[in-house]
């Protein structure tokens, strides 16, 4: 794996804790996030034969689906700069027989992609990490042929997002204080700014931007809520350095907190997004 210095804080997150957790609750999350990998094969309209780049792929869903349309003539390249999740996206595709799907474990912030390779460039979720996104865009942009296709989806603003942030509101009196990132500090919200999103992929020498917003329902099951709230996010890394106490009353706090979105046995949500397309 290569990783720059400035993203080695992401690549230790993601090797050490949260890819982890996410090969752990993959299923929860694959099935939470489906509608967005719909989002994406149906923007780049991938055709037989075509080759596909998926940024930050994690556990292989979004690779997996376009290699999938692409057929056997075609390929989806996953990419991730965590070991645990490209380890279980290579063994998803095993499992499928799928040979067009493959994966590296990479920062493509600085990977040495194949020049002016792919068809399509797609992200779900997987984007908003990089110390230097202007660098990053433009590296990813070299991997991609002439008037080659760019998809991906992004969080909007926190306050957009009343369900991400329960459990770091509902937390916080019971843990020590965290000063909150900068808005566009690496992390879940740091394409919260449309406009922003924008100058980065002018910057890199993207064109035909198009920034949207996306809202999609989203449902966790009643019974994966709390594992969903315990486990991720800032009250997850909080809670695993938490002593017996603190945890219970966190915990209470966190099924009273997300009550109001429980109906018909799931929590249930907006997630709104921007979807982003752009050309090489």
């Amino acid at each position: 794996m290569t990783a720059t210095e400035a993203n080695r804080q992401q690549a230790a997150q993601w090797n050490e804790v949260s890819g982890p957790t996410w090969v752990e609750l993959q299923a929860l999350l694959d099935r939470m996030l489906e509608p967005f990998a719909e989002v994406l094969v149906e923007a780049i309209q991938p055709v037989p034969g075509d080759r596909v780049l998926d940024i930050g792929c994690g556990a292989g869903a979004t690779t997996l689906a376009t290699a999938r349309r692409v057929g056997p003539e075609g390929a989806g390249l996953g990419v991730d700069i965590s070991e645990p999740l490209v380890a279980a996206a290579q063994a998803r595709a095993a499992a499928e027989g799928l040979r067009t799907a493959s994966f590296v474990c990479a920062d493509a912030q600085t990977h040495a992609f194949d020049p002016k390779a792919f068809d399509a460039v797609i992200s779900r979720f997987g984007v908003m990490f990089f110390d230097d996104p202007v660098a990053a865009f433009a590296n990813i942009r070299s991997a991609a042929r002439p008037g080659g296709k760019l998809a991906f989806v992004a969080w909007r603003a926190p306050v957009e997002n009343p369900f991400m942030i329960t459990a770091a509101l509902a937390a916080a009196p019971f843990l020590p204080a965290v000063a909150p990132p900068a808005p566009d500090a690496p992390g879940q919200f740091a394409f919260a700014d449309g406009a922003r999103v924008r100058a980065i992929l002018e910057a890199s020498g993207w064109s035909v931007i198009d920034v949207a917003p996306l809202d999609r329902p989203s449902v966790v099951p009643e019974a994966d809520l709390m594992t969903y709230v315990t486990r991720l996010g800032p009250a997850g890394m909080a809670l695993r350095d938490a002593d017996a106490a603190t945890r219970s009353k966190v915990i209470e706090a966190l099924r009273i907190a997300f009550q109001p979105y429980i109906r018909d046995g799931a929590a249930r949500f907006t997630s709104a997004c921007w979807l982003v397309t752009a050309r090489a």
